[in-house]
């Protein structure tokens, strides 16, 4: 059984209830999440086994996020305790034409104040098939930088398979800031989300012609991508279309070898709770590389999968392999194997 290592914040979310205001509002909904801990979460329903490595309080919050972890089979051997916070997030539901709104509250928190000597990565990755990170966590403190870039460093040397989401972020961190700590990770990672707009205010790379539809510019900075980083063997991202808060289309992109492979849309026509909608098609492209499927059947698989993930609540997606395979049969006539 493949050993997946995810580095990450743990966090907490707080929700509005649908049409309230978070300044109106006195009823919060309680969810546990994090970028890093959605995509390993999918990966343990797939089958894997997943370790989450991060830092919580010892105190009933931290109890609550590490219960969430283990309720989708995630180890927590390298869960550190310590610290007085848990970091924090409130979501304001969106609604129609008004869009969801976030508001951090995770300054200080257990994880941001992580040490770079409290983690191991030389022992963690030990025996392990893929390391995955993403852009958020550098961007809580220069401490997490350079874990970051340690991590990614060993597991090269291990010869275990990187994983990197770039995942900006505006309200934790500038562009100018996420680009000089990014570039660095890049030559130690084999597979990367980015979408057009990482590669051209994080990576500089000069824009598509006019002429060339979304499809042809995002080959066109694909291509320039594994100029610069010939180590990077994938990259995906999605395009969508929105409506309102609950219409979406979604349309999922792979590049290899040159090539981009897309899905089919998916009209999301009414959706339950987009967050993690993202980390979903990560985490299904993630195993679609891991078993070794065929381009088509990697973004068909990772598109179905943030496409389900729309339809329930909560950050972390809570669909089988199973179940993943049978929606994308269902909805495109074609068998996902």
């Amino acid at each position: 059984m493949k050993k997946i290592v995810v580095f990450g914040e743990p966090l907490l979310r707080l929700s509005t209830n649908l049409g309230e205001r978070l300044f109106q509002t006195d009823q919060l909904t309680i969810n546990y999440g994090g970028a890093e801990a959605n995509v390993g979460a999918s990966l343990s329903r797939f089958g894997y086994e997943v370790y989450f490595v991060g830092k919580v309080p010892n105190n009933p919050l931290g109890q609550g996020y590490e219960r969430h972890l283990h309720s989708f089979g995630i180890h927590t051997d390298y869960l550190l305790k310590g610290g007085e916070r848990l970091g924090t997030y409130y979501l304001e539901t969106g609604v129609g034409e008004r869009s969801a709104q976030v508001t951090y509250d995770r300054k200080g928190s257990s994880f941001a104040q992580l040490s770079t000597d409290e983690i191991n990565f030389a022992e963690i990755l030990q025996d392990a098939d893929l390391f995955h990170v993403s852009g958020i966590t550098p961007a809580l403190s220069r401490n997490l930088q350079e874990l970051t870039l340690q991590g990614l460093k060993i597991a090269k040397e291990l010869g275990v398979t990187t994983s990197f989401d770039f995942n900006y972020r505006a309200k934790l961190w500038s562009l100018e800031e996420a680009s000089a700590a990014m570039k660095p990770f890049l030559p130690y990672v084999d597979i990367c989300s980015c979408g057009e707009l990482d590669a051209l205010n994080l990576l500089g790379i000069e824009e598509a012609d006019d002429t060339l539809d979304q499809s042809q510019k995002l080959t066109f900075y694909y291509k320039k991508i594994t100029e610069m980083y010939p180590n990077i063997k994938y990259l995906y991202s999605t395009f969508r279309e929105v409506f309102s808060a609950s219409h979406n289309r979604l349309q999922g992109n792979l590049f290899i070898s040159g090539k981009l492979y897309q899905s089919r849309v998916h009209d999301i026509t009414q959706i339950v709770d987009r967050v993690g909608g993202g980390d979903a098609f990560a985490s299904g492209v993630l195993f679609g590389i891991l078993e070794g499927l065929e381009p088509e059947q990697i973004v068909t698989f990772g598109t179905a999968a943030s496409a389900l993930k729309h339809s329930v609540h909560g950050d972390s997606n809570i669909f089988s392999e199973e179940d993943i395979r049978a929606f994308a049969e269902n909805a495109s006539g074609k068998i996902v194997r």
